[in-house]
């Protein structure tokens, strides 16, 4: 593996390297409508979409996502991904048999949902193991990259072209460090490589403000060095802003950018810098927001001004666009 990466870095043949900007989601879930957040990204020209999982998505009939589909395509918006928005689909990390069928039976439904929305993706994070259930954790993991490989020939079967995982911030929560993140995309990769006319491709969906603290308070992988550890394997990735405990998430709003981490302008340049190592040349960054507080009158009015803040702010960064236009 090493020798691999030392490989590409070595490599002179130029790689050219397109970074687009999508918005997931999340955030308008029980508080907006699709049409809503679709008209929105039309007036701020992104024109990319990560549905965000919600609790009804399991269940409802293949009719629902061909019209949101049309709905979307229509205002001139393509919905490229379909990502976990809770922790809905661990229960490969679980001891239970009955979570394992469960989780199993809802990721092939999630893959089914991403191909009739036309999204070339879908992933979720892997899970949580309970604190108290951490000697599992070996276990569960490679139940987990079992499990992955057979869903990899699932996906390839309703036309997808990569099945993701996202690193987080938590030991608890797998991949947490530059070293599972390699060893996890490593293994489904090689997979991928020997099964490629029958299996879709495994990648990660990355967020830029994950890191890990551990449980004394101590930096064990900044958020930096995480991100870097997914290249090889990065099919797509999340904006979001965060405080140096990894404690918070919140966006690029001008109120926030002065305690916020994430430093946009330097993930941009990394990604050029190193666009030798990644195995596309055209990623999406999806705005992930936490949103404002749910179901109050007064909190729910702010999410659209949340929004176009910090993809004007993204914008300005990445394309030197007037972010006060």
């Amino acid at each position: 593996m090493q020798e691999r990466l030392q490989q590409e870095e070595c490599q002179k043949t130029p790689v050219s390297l397109e970074l687009l900007l999508g918005v997931k989601s999340d955030p308008i879930t029980y508080r907006y409508s699709f049409q809503w957040l679709f008209d929105l990204m039309v007036e701020e020209g992104v024109t990319y979409l990560q549905l965000g999982t919600f609790f009804e998505l399991y269940f409802l009939p293949d009719s629902y996502f061909l019209r949101l589909r049309e709905e979307a395509k229509k205002r001139g918006i393509t919905i490229s991904s379909v990502f976990s928005a809770y922790r809905e689909l661990g229960g490969f990390l679980s001891e239970d048999p009955e979570m394992v069928a469960v989780t199993e039976r809802n990721y092939r439904r999630l893959i089914e949902v991403a191909a009739l929305l036309g999204a070339s993706s879908c992933g979720a994070s892997m899970g949580a193991f309970p604190r108290d259930r951490l000697g599992f954790r070996e276990r569960g993991i490679r139940r987990y990259l079992e499990k992955i490989k057979e869903l990899l020939h699932y996906a390839k079967s309703w036309g997808l072209e990569w099945l993701t995982a996202e690193p987080m911030s938590c030991y608890a929560e797998p991949p947490c460090s530059a070293q599972e993140v390699r060893a996890i995309g490593e293994e489904l990769t090689t997979y991928w490589q020997k099964h490629r006319d029958t299996a879709a491709r495994f990648g990660f969906c990355a967020d830029v403000s994950h890191g890990l603290v551990d449980e004394e308070g101590r930096l064990r992988e900044d958020h930096v060095s995480l991100f870097v550890a997914t290249f090889p394997y990065l099919h797509e990735f999340h904006w979001k802003n965060t405080d140096a405990m990894y404690h918070e998430t919140f966006g690029f709003e001008p109120e926030n950018l002065a305690r916020g981490v994430v430093d946009v302008r330097s993930i941009r340049s990394l990604l050029f810098e190193k666009r030798h190592l990644l195995p596309k040349q055209r990623i999406v960054g999806y705005l992930e927001l936490p949103g404002p507080k749910l179901g109050r009158d007064y909190s729910d009015r702010l999410l659209g001004p949340m929004l176009r803040q910090s993809l004007r702010y993204l914008k300005k960064v990445l394309y030197e666009e007037d972010e006060n236009r």
